[in-house]
């Protein structure tokens, strides 16, 4: 790169104002010293471990996929997956010692604990793509704040002291941003910690009233000064009669006016359960953590469970996936180059579908159905607009070909005394025929039967035939599909063949689906799809 290249790129890569102090390439402490103690507190706070526990854990249950961008609004089911890449190779199995369950679980842990995750990518060439992924602890990593371009690389110090310096393109940093601090995260521990503190305190302050005869403390009064051997052998004979569970409530004997006088403060004036309970439930605001998840049920319904589990997946769980996903597209994705363009990372939603709405809105679009139906309007197609299941139509059992024949050569009265006879299918009695023509006569006036039959086909697939066409595309050249359903299954969005060969090895697909025109069978026309 030349002189006025480098100068030109150090101008462009400044901060408008400056986040750091005129120091250039400083290792930017902010609150790094106390993210030791929140990444112990875990092990400190029942309540806590079972909140971090369970939400590392779901979180790691989430499947992700990776699909290609589209440069339009596509429906989640009709997005193109990629099934074969190096990225979703790493992300499966991001070293030789960890699953991608074990290493999302570490590093929102990590998260949870502290509002930081970070990732390093291993690399077996300086500018090659990652081979793998590793969590690393929050504690031992350091942004390198510039006075002029706000990051300019990353520190990490080993355990035993050495540091390292790392570059920003090997680096995933995954932080929940801090309303003080640029450079760092904020978790919920930090705003518990005096919470969690007291709980921790209180539970050895019990554990020390059972090692120490479980009794008050107290003070042994003498009305004379003791030599340092007396009050040598006095503390010494004490211990040895009444430390200890298994001494609790001995009779003391006092000698020569000596005297016990126990402290003021008992422990049900203490109020530890109170204060223990305050702290769990604080503990679960902190976390928006629904207590029902904990398996407290003493006030929970089947109502309210399923409530909670909805929010917990909702409100906590996708959060946290957003991001995740934010990183992968934007940090992990980027380290593979070329390849990793033109495709993004997506996660299959956790949250349960809520029964009751799912009900309510089945019922509405049954209601809408029925009108439209009774409006005139083809109730296969009604079935499709409106996101309905399929179901046959006629009498109950009813053979779907003998009926949908039915209907349609009952359409050309003329002709169906002779064409259903050869099929084998009984002529219907005028009533019944007439009746059928009335109900179809609206789909008869905008397209008649015949043309039905000839144009069943409507849809058809286009591809570009030249020297780099695989063998996929150009056999499925000029297939037909009967509706926009079937076509879409095929080419999803209108566009990009899902059985390419190219599309396996990351080239985009110049495959479309076309829909037929009326003008003749052998017209197209290029539809538009938003």
């Amino acid at each position: 790169m030349t002189t006025t290249l480098r100068a030109l790129a150090s101008v462009l890569a400044r901060t408008p104002v400056p986040f750091a102090p005129p120091v250039r390439a400083g290792a930017y402490l902010g609150q790094n010293v106390r993210s030791t103690g929140q990444l112990r507190s875990m092990e400190a706070d029942g309540t806590l471990f079972a909140v971090v526990a369970k939400t590392s854990e779901s979180l790691a249950g989430v499947n992700w996929r990776l699909f290609r961008k589209s440069s339009k609004p596509v429906a989640d089911d009709q997005r193109v997956e990629v099934t074969q890449h190096q990225a979703l190779k790493v992300w499966d199995r991001p070293n030789e010692f960890m699953s991608r369950q074990r290493l999302v679980e570490t590093f929102m842990q990590h998260h949870l604990l502290t509002g930081e995750a970070w990732l390093l990518g291993e690399r077996v060439t300086p500018n090659g793509p990652p081979t793998g992924l590793w969590p690393v602890r929050p504690d031992r990593m350091q942004p390198l704040a510039d006075h002029e371009e706000f990051i300019v690389g990353y520190e990490y110090q080993a355990p035993h002291g050495e540091r390292i310096q790392l570059e920003k393109s090997d680096v995933i940093c995954i932080l929940r941003p801090n309303p003080n601090d640029h450079f760092r995260g904020i978790g919920p521990v930090q705003s518990v910690m005096s919470h969690i503190d007291a709980a921790k305190y209180s539970a050895e302050w019990n554990r020390n009233f059972f090692l120490n005869s479980a009794e008050p403390g107290g003070v042994i009064e003498v009305d004379t000064q003791l030599s340092d051997r007396d009050f040598q052998r006095l503390a010494a004979q004490w211990n040895e009669q009444h430390r200890g569970v298994s001494a609790a409530h001995h009779v003391a004997i006092l000698e020569n006016g000596t005297k016990w006088v126990p402290n003021s403060y008992t422990r049900r004036d203490m109020q530890f359960a109170e204060l223990m309970s305050i702290g769990d439930d604080k503990i679960l605001k902190a976390f928006a953590f629904p207590k029902f998840m904990l398996g407290i049920v003493d006030d929970v319904n089947r109502a309210n469970a399923e409530a909670s589990e909805y929010i917990f997946a909702k409100w906590t769980l996708v959060p946290a996936l957003e991001r995740i996903k934010d990183a992968l597209n934007n940090s992990f994705l980027p380290m593979f180059g070329a390849a990793g363009s033109g495709v993004e990372f997506d996660y299959d939603s956790p949250v349960p579908e809520d029964s009751a709405s799912e009900d309510t809105s089945l019922a509405t679009r049954a209601a809408a159905a029925a009108e439209l139906i009774g409006a005139g309007f083809y109730a296969p197609e009604v079935q499709e607009a409106l996101g309905l299941p399929a179901m046959s139509f006629g009498e109950p059992n009813a053979d779907r070909d003998r009926e949908l024949i039915i209907k349609v050569l009952t359409g050309a009265p003329t002709l169906a005394p002779q064409l259903l006879p050869l099929l084998g299918i009984e002529v219907p009695a005028a009533p019944q025929a007439d009746n059928v023509v009335t109900q179809i006569q609206p789909a008869v006036e905008a397209e008649p039967p015949v043309a039905n039959v000839v144009a069943a086909q409507r849809w058809m697939a286009k591809a570009v035939i030249d020297d780099s066409t695989c063998d996929r595309c150009r056999e499925n050249d000029g297939q037909t599909y009967k509706n926009r359903a079937d076509a879409y299954a095929d080419y999803p969005g209108g566009s990009g063949y899902v059985h390419c060969v190219g599309e396996e090895h990351g080239n985009s697909c110049r495959c479309r689906v076309v829909k037929r025109g009326k003008a003749s069978d052998d017209s197209d026309e290029e539809v538009t799809h938003g």
